[in-house]
């Protein structure tokens, strides 16, 4: 199953921290908040990605042809130009799709240019700018067994984040910035094809449009996770996870 990390918006909330690249790759711990991600999706089988790039996409692209390099020791001959990568053996066996969705494309218009990569089999979704420890392979349980088109995940943290009113497990209504603090839009989603025919085009995001229409339609369903997670949005934020990190057991950890 291919997992779809949104990873194209400009960050406007952390002007000056992404002047110089897209949010998905600050570093925590010296490791982008994409690569967290993706560590987590990996842990549970999860290794086939689409990364829904758009500003600096081409820092995203870059990040990737680079991880070799970047991350382990080489030898270069320099009279041939040979590189010599001393590979661990336990390096992740990621297949990454770094496509272009745009730089004003919304995140539900993102996911709808990828349909072409996508077909017509089920995926997971993700914001690259989100950490949590989700069971991945108890959210796609859960999805498959209630056989509806979209399941999001639903969290307890701060009330800054869109609200989802539940009825059991079914979505109800979505409050897209609620004043008090109640069950969270997290990401962590699983999509059916038919999702497309509720994303109009490029100016539909997520939230709150397209998932308002699947909660009216009864096509939303929430999974509930009772433990951590925790967006990036503010400078505060990176300093909570790069404070968590350097803890000797960071939450979102799963790997």
């Amino acid at each position: 199953m291919k997992t779809v990390i949104l990873a194209g918006g400009v960050g406007n909330r952390l002007a000056g921290t992404t002047e110089v690249g897209p949010k998905p790759l600050i570093e925590i711990g010296e490791r982008p908040i994409l690569w967290h991600v993706m560590s987590h999706y990996s842990h549970f089988g999860f290794s086939e990605f689409i990364v829904a790039a758009g500003y600096r996409g081409d820092l995203i692209k870059r990040y990737f042809m680079d991880y070799h390099v970047a991350q382990h020791d080489v030898r270069i001959h320099v009279a041939t130009g040979k590189v010599e990568i001393a590979t661990p053996p336990d390096i992740a066996d990621w297949v990454v799709d770094v496509i272009d969705t745009g730089l004003g494309t919304q995140s539900g218009g993102r996911i709808k240019r990828l349909s072409p990569q996508l077909g017509h089999e089920p995926f997971m979704a993700t914001f690259g700018d989100g950490v949590g420890d989700i069971d991945l392979i108890a959210l796609l349980d859960f999805h498959r067994s209630h056989g509806r088109i979209a399941t999001v995940t639903a969290a307890h943290p701060s009330p800054r984040f869109g609200e989802l009113r539940l009825d059991g497990d079914l979505v109800v209504e979505f409050s897209e910035k609620p004043m008090e603090a109640g069950w969270v839009f997290a990401g962590y989603m699983v999509f059916e094809p038919g999702v497309f025919e509720y994303i109009t085009g490029d100016d539909e995001p997520i939230s709150p449009e397209s998932i308002a229409r699947l909660a009216k339609d009864g096509e939303l369903m929430a999974y509930r996770h009772e433990g951590f997670f925790h967006g990036v949005d503010t400078l505060r934020d990176i300093a909570t996870l790069q404070e968590l990190w350097s803890s000797s057991s960071p939450p979102w950890k799963v790997w």
